[in-house]
């Protein structure tokens, strides 16, 4: 499994704490920054994780995006104006995982000032063992990708 992971400012210490938890899961990293917590402005990290996961070949089946900022509304805005990508606000356990299993969701988002360490680990770990369920909801994420 890999992650391409961003954060801006706000999201800074809580990528720097998923990290050290995915890595200690031997999950393959991208940090694309940010690396401080100087202002920044998060589409620009956006961006960079959108972009990257797009050119990988295993989106959605084993490589994934997480973006993390202040309230997670930011990065989440950003990322889903790429018609490649599904990402998902999440704020606890459940949601992270009907992410996954009813939206094929490609790509997480928390908000750094509203979740905790344990919580945001929790999320991210039901992000990461959820699978798409398919079947009715096939035909849901297949409108939500076609062209309005």
């Amino acid at each position: 499994m890999k992650f391409y992971i961003g954060s801006d400012h706000a999201g800074f210490e809580r990528k720097q704490e998923l990290i050290t938890s995915l890595r200690s899961q031997s999950i393959e990293l991208v940090d694309f920054g940010t690396n401080s917590l100087d202002s920044v402005d998060f589409p620009d990290y956006a961006d960079l994780v959108c972009r990257a996961l797009i050119q990988d070949p295993r989106m959605g089946q084993t490589s994934f995006g997480l973006l993390i900022c202040g309230s997670g509304q930011g990065m989440n805005i950003r990322a889903n104006k790429y018609p490649q990508i599904r990402a998902a606000l999440c704020w606890n356990q459940e949601t992270g995982a009907l992410a996954r299993e009813h939206n094929d969701a490609n790509l997480l988002c928390l908000g750094a000032r509203f979740v905790s360490r344990e919580m945001a680990e929790n999320i991210l770990e039901a992000f990461k063992n959820a699978s798409f369920a398919g079947g009715r909801h096939r035909n849901r994420v297949d409108k939500i990708n076609s062209p309005l």
